[in-house]
């Protein structure tokens, strides 16, 4: 009897042990069901890390909403850049060869319509000229004198001819001559500013060779891009605002014409229009924003 005794405490023992696990287990469950503070406790383990990504997640689709509206929405509203440019610009080039003298407006100086620009060194032509005029005078002696014997039948009509020939040949020296001096003074062809000097004086210049840059700047006029769908409304004579970068400041402009073409790749078309008014602290060149969108 005492050597079958100690084989049932270690079984009761085993058995015993892996009936109590899944018990406590159990009984744990069912206390933490009944205490308050512990579902308390336990319910913002889940809900507090959802409720921030549901939040950031309808946000994007609520923004959504007014991006995704209608494609008109969108023209009223961008941004329609533009660049102020002079009425009439333009090079002015040497027609001869020569040495320049002078240069009476300096860069950004203005001038009136008719003031001389560039001076030449004209002293070689001007001494074609006088050679030219000594030729003429000559022939002209020539032929006078050639026409008075042949009234006295005492030369033939060919040799008369011929001196006539020379009168007219050294008269169109003589003009060609004067025709090269009047171009060794540029004047202005309006009145305006200049904008850039490309030659310094005393530097020798060739036909062709550019001089300077001159603009009128009377009336400064806008070039921009609108949508093609705006022709329905937009016509010459619409006044809006401009916004200029530099000044920091609004101006009235009106337009003035509209392109012949649509771009049929960006359904857009060229307008032009014109500063309404003189704003002196407008040069050319500057840039800003055309505040121009379409009636309601």
């Amino acid at each position: 009897m005492n050597r079958s005794m100690p084989a049932v405490p270690g079984t009761c023992r085993t058995l015993v042990a892996r009936w109590a696990a899944p018990t406590a287990a159990a009984l744990l469950v069912a206390l933490a069901a009944t205490v308050p503070g512990a579902q308390a406790a336990e319910a913002p383990r889940g809900p507090a890390a959802v409720l921030p990504q549901a939040s950031a997640g309808k946000s994007p689709s609520v923004n959504a909403g007014p991006a995704a509206g209608p494609d008109r929405t969108g023209f009223e509203q961008q941004e329609i850049r533009a660049q102020l440019a002079p009425h009439r610009y333009t090079t002015l080039a040497a027609e001869i060869g020569a040495k320049v003298s002078r240069l009476p407006v300096q860069e950004g100086g203005r001038f009136q319509a008719g003031q001389a620009l560039v001076g030449f060194d004209c002293s070689l032509q001007q001494a074609q000229l006088s050679k030219a005029r000594a030729a003429l005078t000559g022939a002209e002696k020539t032929w006078g004198g050639n026409k008075r014997l042949a009234e006295l039948n005492s030369i033939g009509k060919v040799e008369l001819d011929v001196s006539e020939a020379e009168v007219l040949k050294n008269q169109a020296e003589v003009a060609a001559m004067q025709t090269m001096l009047g171009k060794c003074s540029i004047s202005a062809p309006f009145s305006g500013r200049v904008a850039e000097q490309k030659v310094r004086e005393q530097q020798y210049v060739q036909p062709g060779q550019a001089l300077m840059d001159i603009l009128d700047d009377s009336v400064l006029e806008i070039e921009f891009l609108v949508p093609s769908k705006w022709l329905a409304w937009i016509k010459p004579g619409y006044r809006f605002q401009v916004g200029i970068d530099e000044t920091r400041k609004g101006y009235p402009a009106k337009v003035q014409r509209i392109g012949a073409r649509i771009d049929p790749v960006s359904q857009s078309i060229k307008v032009v229009a014109t500063i309404d008014g003189r704003f002196p602290e407008l040069i050319a060149g500057m840039s800003g924003r055309v505040q121009l969108a379409p009636p309601p």
